[in-house]
């Protein structure tokens, strides 16, 4: 007979990496809701609060709103595969790890792909995007907003406008920023935007909220040929997520308990008092990590709040400090992707774990850690510079 295992306990984390953060304790509750069939109409009427709350979230009227049954790269291919059909041209924009998979992804499409590059950690200029979607003329441009591999953070404010005169529809990863920074949908004319539920919206991951204005969703309709996928072809979920509700697939049905919680929590504190708690905390931690000689890898002008990538010291091993931070503190950060792999530190600041206790907790561990490793560091330094922050009158 077959060895049966243990009951399920895991150590206790406190999930300070790029995601997924620590889920609110009211989202796991929700999750030990009873189940209801996904047709029956009392889950209907939980969809219909869910989208709107999204839509909330996304500062947005747009109808096609809703999640996708699946992680953030799902939503990332589901923009992407409805957009897009062979012969098509598609600028993306790449500034780190993400950037290159939407690359990738738009590739498998059929599409013509320019990209537009810029190392690591810096964010691209408007006047250049304008030259390129001047000379290519491209169905969509692809870029991410928060580039969760470098803690850059691209402002794209003006760009929706931007691409709306050379009739291109803006596709945009927000995947690290929403709940965390400011995303308007509508005043940004932003055209097919996807977030996962694992980070600033204090779920876990197994959702990804997208949302498509009128002008995308014209090009889903007069596609010349279908969806190269199933599973996310919009003329055939929004059958099971618009008027009809008919069926397309099994929904999560405890997932989106978990959703419509997370965004009850989200609206309940309010947008901007949690954008403004997100940039406290930052700046609380970046001061502390800095007093302990660690730099940001991003352009200063341009850091994310919710996701800070620090360089790893000269001569300190990045596997075993991030080993030691997880079995002597239980304390989980992120190492680098990419280019910056072995070169980075990530430590994720989002949704639920943006608050004090993690930041100080955090500071005290690495600076420990870092002094076990042979860094000449001042204990109790970070965490003394993070409170200087603290004590500011906000």
């Amino acid at each position: 007979m077959p060895t049966i295992p243990g009951q399920l306990t895991p150590s206790p984390r406190l999930l300070l990496g790029p995601g997924p953060s620590d889920a609110h304790p009211r989202v796991l509750t929700a999750m030990t809701t009873p189940l209801l069939g996904h047709l029956d109409p009392q889950f209907l009427e939980l969809m219909n609060e869910t989208q709107e709350m999204i839509r909330t979230v996304y500062q947005t009227k747009n109808k096609m709103t809703f999640p996708i049954s699946a992680t953030g790269t799902a939503g990332m291919e589901t923009c992407l595969v409805n957009l897009l059909e062979p012969g098509d041209k598609a600028v993306i924009c790449a500034k780190g790890y993400f950037g290159n998979r939407m690359i990738d992804i738009a590739g498998r499409t059929g599409a013509e792909v320019t990209t537009l590059t810029v190392p690591w950690g810096q964010v691209f200029d408007l006047n250049v995007i304008r030259e390129t979607l001047q000379k290519v003329r491209p169905r969509v441009l692809g870029i991410v907003h928060a580039e969760t591999s470098t803690g850059a953070h691209q402002p794209i404010e003006e760009l929706g406008k931007l691409c709306h005169e050379f009739n291109t529809l803006l596709v945009v990863d927000a995947v690290t920023s929403v709940g965390c920074t400011p995303v308007e949908v509508d005043a940004w004319e932003l055209d097919a935007v996807f977030t996962c539920s694992q980070k600033g919206l204090g779920c876990p991951p197994g959702l990804s909220p997208i949302t498509f204005s009128e002008r995308a969703m014209d090009v889903v309709r007069n596609r010349k040929i279908k969806c190269r996928s199933w599973y996310f072809d919009l003329s055939l979920i929004s059958t099971y997520w618009g008027g009809d509700r008919a069926y397309h697939h099994t929904g999560p049905i405890s997932m989106v308990y978990a959703l419509r919680e997370g965004l009850r929590v989200v609206l309940e504190e309010g947008l901007e008092t949690r954008f403004a708690r997100h940039v406290r905390n930052h700046h609380a931690l970046k001061a502390g990590l800095e007093a302990i000689g660690l730099t940001y890898t991003a352009d200063p002008a341009h850091q994310l709040p919710q996701l800070n990538a620090v360089r790893i010291p000269a001569g300190i091993d990045d596997v075993a400090c991030r080993k030691k931070l997880l079995n002597d503190f239980g304390i989980e950060i992120g190492g680098g992707l990419g280019d910056f792999k072995g070169v980075a530190w990530r430590i994720g600041l989002m949704g639920y774990n943006s608050k004090p206790s993690s930041v100080l907790l955090v500071l005290a561990a690495m600076e420990q850690v870092l002094k076990s490793a042979g860094a000449a560091i001042e204990p109790g330094r970070g965490v003394a510079a993070a409170e200087g922050v603290y004590a500011q009158k906000v």
